[in-house]
């Protein structure tokens, strides 16, 4: 069986490498200092277990989960704070808050063993990228074809439903996230991004003008031009937003 490390820190790499030896049937394919390499040893190798750090530079552990493809088994080595404790015992196979010892990443193994083949890898880390906010640092990433593009939250226009993606707009073009509208309302500043439409989230500080359309409807007109549908709840919830 395969595994990729992924860790900033040196030390922490080694330690991961040290109790892997008492595993002579799991081989460590790869040793990563950051997420883009950890993404491209995880694309290259196809693993069966990733030993994965979340805060590193350039992007973090989550937000690099979020680009995979094919999503893989996770075991985190963490000295994160108790914010995501929940989510990791919920849906992770397990987490590691360094330091830890070697009889503690025996049992982190011995979980991964027995679940690896009874429980479903794109179920499980799905349901903790649902649980784990992606924009705990208010900015969201994407891949752009072969790019990888970080788009601060400040620079997104709009959000628009897009079958099973959300198409994000910006100044300098559109991006697919594979994410849902309910994932990006529930989690954006409702004071500053707000769902005006089944199919839309806009950012308030670039409208212009509400304009009223059919019926109870009304359309919304961005410093850019761009004009939005505003459905009835929609234009409730402009309305409270904006004070008027």
């Amino acid at each position: 069986m395969k595994a990729v490390l992924i860790d900033d820190e040196l030390l922490a790499r080694s330690i991961v490498k040290e109790y892997l030896q008492s595993y002579p049937d799991i081989e460590v394919v790869a040793a990563c200092n950051d997420g883009f390499e950890g993404l491209k040893a995880i694309q290259q190798h196809k693993p069966d277990l990733i030993f994965l750090d979340i805060q590193m530079p350039k992007i973090n552990g989550f937000e690099m989960l979020e680009l995979l493809e094919e999503p893989v088994s996770v075991i985190f080595t963490t000295a994160f704070d108790e914010y995501a404790m929940q989510a990791f015992e919920k849906h992770a196979v397990d987490y590691l808050l360094k330091p830890f010892s070697k009889d503690r990443f025996d049992k982190a193994l011995q979980k991964w063993m027995q679940l690896h083949h009874t429980r479903p890898v794109a179920d499980q880390t799905n349901a903790l990228l649902e649980s784990v906010s992606g924009l705990q640092s208010n900015r969201v990433i994407v891949k752009d074809a072969a790019k990888i593009r970080i788009i601060p939250l400040a620079q997104i226009q709009y959000l628009e439903a897009a079958d099973d993606y959300v198409k994000i707009h910006t100044a300098e073009g559109s991006f697919l996230k594979n994410k849902t509208m309910q994932f990006f309302e529930s989690q954006l500043n409702a004071q500053q991004f707000v769902r005006i439409h089944r199919s839309y989230i806009v950012n308030i500080s670039l409208i212009t003008r509400i304009d009223p359309y059919e019926k109870d409807s009304h359309l919304v007109i961005l410093s850019g031009g761009k004009k939005l549908p505003v459905s009835k709840s929609g234009y409730v919830k402009l309305k409270t937003v904006l004070g008027i």
